[in-house]
């Protein structure tokens, strides 16, 4: 089961702030003007050894005439309806307001559970103020400062307790490929178009979260699970934010994926928010095909094809080594290809190098370039061996791990990938004391 927290309140009360703690990115833009997170923000956390999923949602207006106030009423209800637990964020220096009143209303009614975070709380003066907030009746409220970290870490041990990590299913061995990406680019078309003949094998299978259905599909060599979420939900009374909503789809089915075919709309071109779910393939260490669909109804000549691909791997950066492929779901156009090069990223995903070898083929090329020296200190890494993980990490033994930076571990990571097959598939280096 993934885990979803979603950051809500009123505006400017510091839920950006909490966001980018929380991430450890500074991703959410933080302003003294009210109103700033329009778009929403996502991210990865982990505490205690468990990941979860953060989504910064906008500050939430009652009955506004702002259009864009409006929306990000919308997306802030959305968010509470996908989340397993709600941060209500208040403001410790204005206490109560009509709005807090309004959205712990609304929480009231979620029936989700709900953290009630009193924020600014950044001194001992300010902490008997805290108690005013019991009339919420949301239940006890934690003092934190987003800002200096103050509470956050014992808020994070209540909001990770009832959590489990999120486990990769493995009972039957079957490859699980999920299609993602922004509305209207042909999730669904590619759905149909694989498994629309009568020569498939189908069984829907329901899946472990509460969207994901998995589809067998078994013909021409290959046998996998589609997880397809598109359409399934039926729309509520909220008129859902198609943007918003695709990429809270994608959490859960990336989390619930091996290989995940990410579909570009090839009249369109690569746009923020596909970078955006690219970016979120990549952190839940999930392989990826890029697949640019409906490449029919593009103009072509004997660039074109060359030139868009460059486009997408320098959006993508520093994780190119991806394959990009060129489609329609509509003409079938490539879709048995697109299917082959997620099966070869899938296996790419499982490989495990032989200790030797890998030590052989490393070890030469750390002395071909050594490690930079650190305060006249010289960096030896001696070892090398892959761990027993479900996605392709590495551990260099070294005398002086705090002193390798990132240049070198991208200087490592492209040996790795130079010398063995992990296309697709995102890789972990670590330096360790040997």
């Amino acid at each position: 089961m993934s885990n979803i927290v979603a950051i809500v309140g009123r505006p400017n009360v510091g839920k950006s702030t909490l966001f980018n703690r929380l991430t450890e990115t500074k991703s959410a833009i933080v302003h003294e003007t009210s109103g700033v997170t329009r778009d929403r923000h996502y991210g990865q956390g982990v505490w205690n050894g468990i990941d979860f999923s953060v989504i910064d949602t906008g500050g939430y207006v009652a009955n506004s005439d702002d259009i864009f106030e409006e929306e990000i009423n919308r997306q802030v209800i959305l968010a509470v309806q996908e989340a397993d637990i709600i941060l209500f964020m208040v403001d410790v220096a204005s206490g109560i307001t009509d709005l807090d009143e309004s959205i712990a209303a609304i929480l009231r009614k979620s029936k989700k559970p709900v953290k009630l975070i009193v924020n600014k709380v950044d001194n001992n003066d300010r902490m008997p103020y805290i108690h005013e907030f019991y009339g919420l009746g949301i239940g006890e409220p934690f003092a934190v400062s987003s800002a200096s970290g103050f509470g956050t870490g014992d808020l994070l041990d209540v909001v990770v307790k009832d959590f489990r990590p999120v486990e990769e299913v493995t009972e039957d061995e079957i490859p699980r490929f999920a299609i993602v990406g922004r509305p209207n680019v042909g999730k669904s078309s590619l759905v149909n178009a694989l498994i629309g003949e009568e020569r498939s094998i189908v069984t829907p299978i329901a899946g472990t979260t509460r969207d994901s259905v998995y589809t067998r599909y078994k013909k021409f060599k290959h046998d996998f699970y589609i997880i397809d979420t598109a359409g399934l939900r039926k729309k509520g009374k909220v008129e859902e934010d198609l943007e918003f909503y695709s990429v809270m789809r994608s959490i859960r089915s990336i989390e619930n994926s091996d290989v995940c075919l990410l579909m570009l709309d090839a009249t369109r071109g690569i746009e923020s928010q596909d970078v955006n779910i690219f970016q979120l393939i990549a952190k839940n260490r999930k392989g990826v095909v890029i697949l640019v669909n409906k490449w029919d109804l593009v103009e072509k000549d004997n660039a074109t094809t060359r030139e868009y691909e460059a486009l997408i791997r320098e959006k993508i950066a520093p994780f190119t080594d991806v394959p990009i492929q060129f489609i329609s779901s509509l003409t079938k156009q490539r879709i048995q290809k697109a299917l082959d090069s997620a099966m070869e990223v899938y296996e790419n995903r499982r490989r495990r190098i032989p200790t030797a070898q890998l030590n052989e083929v490393m070890l030469a090329a750390i002395e071909a370039y050594h490690p930079p020296a650190v305060k006249g200190k010289f960096i030896k890494i001696k070892f090398v061996t892959q761990l027993p993980t479900l996605a392709p990490s590495f551990a260099f033994f070294c005398n002086l791990p705090q002193y390798v930076k990132e240049p070198y571990k991208r200087y490592l990571e492209n040996k790795i990938r130079e010398n063995f097959n992990f296309t697709g598939v995102p890789i972990l280096v670590f330096l360790r004391k040997k």
